[in-house]
């Protein structure tokens, strides 16, 4: 192989190979956990990172009602939904779904919205499993451990 390569080597759909991740959100802030995990969803981690292919790798994320807000965000951060109906705008606290039924669709939200639109982004947050617990039935994967806390002493918030 040359040193120097004249073209992009673009990798295809059946020459991916896809690994587990797991990551632990206890602590972790929303945003910056949020960045790092949709960018090894969609494969912008591996040097063979190719755009219109879904070269990500599967993440599981575990204790997501444990995660974390900065500053006010837990009362002041507003989730708007529209019912259908003429001034249908509801809105919910941040603070007050991760308190309720379904605290992880806060992390599914923020990552969600960090993946591109389309086709492609719905097959990469197919990769994507969020479990408020600590418990998880994917063992079989043999999935490695993402420390997210440890890349920067700002991931991660109180002790």
């Amino acid at each position: 192989m040359k040193a120097l390569m004249k073209t992009t080597k673009s990798v295809k759909p059946h020459e991916v190979e896809k690994k587990w991740h797991i990551v632990d959100a206890d602590g972790l802030v929303v945003g910056r956990a949020a960045s790092i995990i949709a960018n090894v969803l969609r494969g912008k981690h591996k040097p063979s990172f190719t755009p219109h292919v879904d070269c990500g790798d599967n993440v599981i994320v575990i204790n997501a009602d444990k995660i974390r807000f900065t500053g006010n965000k837990l009362k002041d951060k507003i989730y708007y939904r529209h019912t259908g109906y003429a001034g249908g705008i509801k809105g919910v606290a941040a603070g007050k779904i991760l308190e309720g039924r379904f605290p992880e669709r806060v992390l599914e939200k923020a990552i969600e919205r960090m993946i591109p639109r389309g086709p492609l982004g719905r097959e990469q947050m197919r990769n994507l499993r969020v479990f408020a617990g600590p418990d998880h039935p994917h063992e079989a994967q043999n999935p490695e451990v993402l420390d997210i806390g440890s890349m920067n002493r700002k991931n991660k918030v109180g002790n």
